[in-house]
């Protein structure tokens, strides 16, 4: 029997009878919040919409369409129909022999950028021979010390066609110098027969600085000239390598620290917005260089509540950009981002179960509408990926781009009452976040004052204790946690490579001009102890003589000073 309108006797035909309807039904005893422990309710509705949603013109839309203002549906009208995103694998460990050939492998096997991971100590800006890179070298990254290093880490491979991606921060200028060099560098270990300049690398390097000091700890500098380090490098690229991305803005780390979905985006578009008012500050036009800055996040296992965040991340930059600092080129605008899956979720039990969570974490960021994307290894937790296990990472993504449909119609949750009121609610709390950050005088004093620290402190600390108490399961580590205890096959690295990284070293050392090096190093030193000196053609300078890593970051040392942390409890 049914009702003079077709629907069946009992059911609930209007809001307040699904209401009662659902009140009758007892909830399973489960914590229904998000990750980041924001509460989820059990429907959401056409009233969960944005306002003005449909509006005319579309750029009074809040959601608009893919290409237009505010590019919540994404930064491209064709989106996944004309290009899918970019697979890039990081990479990186032992010598720069060791990640040459792994570059070829992830090429070969259909990879379309590369990424570079570097060890410890080349993080840290510490020559493999440090005494403090003791046991440290190449174990979690690849060891350069030298322009010599670099050339042979990218032997074989067109740089003035493959996109190149460097996840290094505190000394990335130096990198970057290196890399530079070593493109338009001719001999047996050249990349390419003829010199690649500058101008035709594209790529990325993260040097997000204000994010070491926050979650990752890699610094060489105090926080004011570690910023002007940065404005050095903004300012060169933008004046000489226009297909590069000279900052790679990171809410990754900030995420693996332990924030959540809220903070991650506050702190991370606070981070960025502090960038462009110091290029800005410098006498830089905004749309000179705000086209090549670029975005990091992270790909965390709540599916719905990731999509929101990279939406409403894009939507608050093209605000920002465009009302509060005059941004007139569209392409400024424009949030590109890179994603990685969650390091964090990974677990060391059961790791195969790591595969699932990220291919889950991989399509919500597909499905957020990333440029590029790098699936972790399901054996990561316990150590540097074989290839094995990068294989099966990198076809995960593959099977997302051909298999699923995923990738055939653009923003395909757009609309979702639920996605969008997430995106909504995750704009208004990194709002608020903003409002705290300026009553502190801006992202470089809440930093100093250590107020993003804490937070992510006190957020990482709640989760742990949900996850320790049972409240949040995690498969295979507080529940069902049966099997899985085969051994898991792992890569190991030669112990023996540190000793040749470090005869390399010396090598380089005793074949080069002694005089050129003190010559180049002096003249770093003079340039940092000026203001208004941009130090990025100074180390140019310093990678050409073959200065190492270690020796140009003491000489900023001896005028600079380090750094000391101020602990959080």
């Amino acid at each position: 029997m049914t009702t003079s309108v077709g629907s069946p006797v009992g059911t609930p035909t209007s809001y307040a009878e699904w209401l009662d309807a659902y009140g009758a039904t007892p909830e399973r005893d489960a914590e229904f919040t998000t990750l980041s422990d924001e509460p989820v309710r059990p429907l959401y509705t056409e009233a969960d919409l944005p306002e003005g949603i449909g509006a005319h013109p579309p750029a009074d839309d809040p959601i608009g369409l893919p290409g237009g203002y505010p590019f919540t549906r994404g930064i491209y009208p064709s989106m996944y129909r004309s290009r899918l995103w970019t697979m890039r694998q990081f990479a990186g460990f032992g010598t720069a022999e060791d990640t040459n050939e792994r570059f070829h492998y992830l090429l070969d096997h259909g990879q379309t950028g590369l990424s570079t991971a570097f060890d410890m100590p080349s993080l840290m800006g510490l020559d493999s021979d440090s005494p403090r890179s003791l046991g440290e070298v190449g174990r979690e990254g690849v060891a350069i010390d030298t322009v010599q290093d670099m050339r042979t880490l990218f032997s074989g491979i067109d740089l003035g066609e493959v996109s190149v991606s460097m996840t290094i921060n505190a000394p990335a200028a130096i990198m970057l110098a290196y890399y530079v060099v070593a493109a338009e560098s001719e001999g047996p270990d050249s990349t390419h027969p003829e010199p690649i300049p500058a101008d035709r690398l594209s790529g990325t390097i993260q040097a997000d600085i204000l994010k070491e000091y926050i979650a990752q700890k890699e610094w060489c500098f105090p926080i004011d000239p570690a910023m002007r380090l940065l404005g050095d490098m903004i300012e060169w690229c933008s004046a000489n390598m226009p297909r590069w991305h000279p900052v790679s803005i990171s809410g990754y780390h900030i995420r693996e620290a332990g924030s959540t979905a809220a903070q991650e985006l506050a702190f991370t578009l606070k981070d960025g917005l502090t960038y462009v008012e110091q290029a800005i500050e410098r006498g830089l036009d905004v749309d000179d260089f705000a086209p090549r800055l670029s975005f990091f996040f992270n790909a965390q296992i709540d599916f719905f509540e990731e999509i929101a965040k990279y939406r409403a991340a894009r939507r608050i930059w093209a605000r920002e950009l465009r009302d509060t600092y005059g941004a007139k080129n569209p392409k400024s605008w424009l949030m590109r981002f890179h994603t990685q899956t969650a390091g964090v979720s990974l677990t060391a039990q059961q790791p195969l179960n790591n595969i699932t969570r990220t291919a889950i974490e991989a399509l919500a960021g597909v499905l957020g509408g990333t440029q590029s994307l790098h699936t972790n290894s399901y054996d990561e937790a316990l150590a540097l990926p074989t290839e094995d296990a990068v294989r099966i990472a990198l076809r995960t993504q593959q099977i997302i781009a051909h298999e699923t449909g995923v990738a055939n119609t653009i923003d395909p949750l757009g609309g979702s009452y639920f996605v969008e009121a997430l995106t909504d609610e995750l704009e208004a709390k990194a709002r608020d976040y903003f409002a705290k950050i300026d009553e502190f005088g801006g992202m470089v004093q809440a930093v100093k004052r250590s107020y993003p620290q804490r937070e992510i402190a006190d957020a990482s600390f709640q989760l742990q204790c949900e996850i320790d108490a049972g409240r949040r399961i995690v498969v295979g580590v507080n529940s069902f946690t049966e099997g899985g205890d085969d051994e898991t096959p792992l890569l190991r690295i030669d112990p023996a490579l540190e000793r040749r990284q470090i005869d390399r070293l010396q090598g380089a050392r005793a074949h080069r001009d002694g005089a050129t090096v003190e010559a180049s190093l002096a003249a770093l030193k003079a340039g940092a102890a000026t203001e208004r000196v941009n130090l990025m053609g100074l180390l140019l300078d310093c990678a050409r003589a073959c200065a190492s890593e270690g020796e140009i970051v003491q000489a900023l040392q001896t005028v600079w000073g380090d750094y000391r942390e101020v602990p959080v409890f």
